[in-house]
């Protein structure tokens, strides 16, 4: 998602920083733009965040722990990434906090549901409750199912709407539109694909 959303950015006039964990991704992204600096998401505390976060005007919460079976990354980074850089951009003195979570997590979870399901849908739960409660000025956005295709350019965007597909590269554009966009702010959207053009569907959500 990261790597779809830094080019949108800099047409747009940002300046993306990325946060890796590896020194050999550095001069792919250097040379689109993108400055770059280090950070472990696992391992950093609150202060080695916040320097990594210094001079943004704000954070965009994209990670994820993957998709093995490793119930316990999705506890480490959906959620504990995800507090620790709400947490960081306060230490920052960064307001803007746009995070990307998943449809439908809110909704109750049978008894049947696989552990390492329950522990990402828990923790996709958990991390946006703690950004509405933390004082920052939020957005968040949760995507159906996530696609490689080509984007559309136009989406399906509401507090809750049906659970469908959505490229990867539509809900980065949405991203690039709420943050644009001081409407967005303290909102929480379901987002799949559909008809709307993007800035539409977010001028319209409001």
């Amino acid at each position: 998602m990261a790597r779809l959303l830094h080019p949108l950015l800099l047409e747009a006039g940002h300046t993306p920083i990325a946060l890796v964990r590896k020194e050999e991704q550095r001069d792919a992204l250097e040379a689109q733009g993108v400055e770059v600096r280090m950070l472990d998401l696992e391992s950093a505390d609150v202060a080695g965040y916040a320097d990594a976060f210094a001079g943004s005007d704000a954070v965009v919460f994209a990670a994820g722990g993957g998709a093995d079976g490793d119930a316990e990354r999705k506890r480490t980074v959906d959620l504990g990434a995800s507090v620790t850089s709400q947490e960081a951009a306060k230490a920052a003195g960064i307001r803007r906090f746009v995070q990307i979570s998943a449809i439908g997590v809110d909704r109750p979870l049978g008894d049947d549901v696989e552990p390492v399901w329950r522990a990402y849908v828990e923790a996709k739960r958990d991390a946006d409750a703690a950004l509405r409660a933390s004082g920052l000025d939020w957005t968040i956005l949760r995507p159906g199912g996530l696609t490689d295709d080509a984007p559309a350019g136009t989406v399906t965007l509401a507090e809750e709407v049906e659970r469908a597909e959505i490229p990867r590269a539509d809900v980065a554009a949405t991203v690039v539109a709420v943050l644009a966009e001081p409407g967005s702010i303290g909102r929480q959207w379901e987002l799949v694909g559909g008809s709307t053009p993007i800035a539409d569907a977010v001028a319209a959500a409001i």
